[in-house]
C-alpha cells in the first residue's frame, strides 16, 4: 500500500519523513493554506515521488512549479474542470481530488478517468486538511476504473478501520494533519510507529 505524506515545509523534517520509508510527499503550492510552500525542498531519494498540491491555479504556475520541482504528479484539489485537467495532463501526471459529503454524486468522476489517480477527501471549504474523516463505506459507489488514495482524517487511531477498508481500486492513503506537531512539521516518530503498526496488520 502507498502511502502519502502531505504538507511539508521543512527540509530536515522532510528528510527524516523519508527515511520512514513512505512513497510519496505532497508539497502544498496553495497560498492560503497554513502549510503553503513559498521554496524548493530537495528529494535525495529518486525512489519518492514528489507531488504538488495546487487548487484552482492557473495552468502556466503549475507547469512552471512542476518544472522547477521537478515534480511527478501535480494534485488539483479544487473544482478544476475538466478541460483544466487534461491541460495539466498534457505535461505532467495528475492527482484529482473529489471531497465527499453525503451528497456527493460518484457518477462525475467518470469524466476524469484520463487522470493517473484519484484522491478521495472529506469535503471542507478550506481544501483539505481538516483532520475529519468522511464515510468510507460511501466509495462502495465508486465503480471506476482509476486508482484512488484515501485521505480525511486518518492517524494513529485508523490502522483497524483502514485494514477493514476493502475496494478494488484502493491504492494507498494520504496522512497530513494529525501526525503534525504544527502545520507543515510532520512527527517523524508517530508516522514510524503508524507504519510499522500497520504494516504488523496489512489490509487483505
Amino acid at each position: 500500500m502507498i502511502i502519502k505524506v502531505c504538507g511539508l515545509k521543512i527540509q530536515q523534517n522532510l528528510d527524516a519523513v523519508i527515511d520512514t520509508g513512505i512513497q510519496m510527499v505532497g508539497f502544498n503550492y496553495y497560498p492560503k493554506s497554513k502549510r503553503y510552500l513559498d521554496c524548493t525542498l530537495n528529494i535525495a531519494d529518486s525512489k519518492v515521488k514528489r507531488i504538488g498540491v495546487f487548487v484552482n491555479a492557473d495552468i502556466a504556475n503549475i507547469e512552471s512549479l512542476v518544472n522547477r520541482d521537478k515534480l511527478d504528479y501535480a494534485q488539483l484539489h479544487g473544482d478544476e474542470s475538466v478541460p483544466v485537467c487534461q491541460a495539466v495532463r498534457r505535461f505532467t501526471k495528475v492527482i484529482k481530488v473529489f471531497r465527499v459529503n453525503e451528497e456527493f454524486d460518484f457518477s462525475q468522476v467518470a469524466d476524469y478517468e484520463f487522470c493517473d489517480l484519484f484522491l478521495f477527501d472529506t469535503y471542507t471549504s478550506d481544501y483539505g486538511g481538516s483532520g475529519i474523516a468522511f464515510d468510507w463505506q460511501s466509495l462502495s459507489a465508486y465503480t471506476g476504473e482509476t486508482p484512488f488514495l484515501l485521505s480525511g482524517g486518518i492517524g494513529p487511531h485508523s490502522i483497524a478501520a483502514l485494514n477493514e477498508f476493502h475496494h478494488p481500486k484502493y491504492f494507498g492513503i494520504d496522512i497530513n494533519s494529525r501526525f503534525e506537531l504544527s502545520p507543515g512539521k510532520k512527527d517523524v516518530a508517530l508516522i514510524q510507529s503508524f507504519i510499522t503498526e500497520l504494516n504488523r496488520t496489512p489490509n487483505k
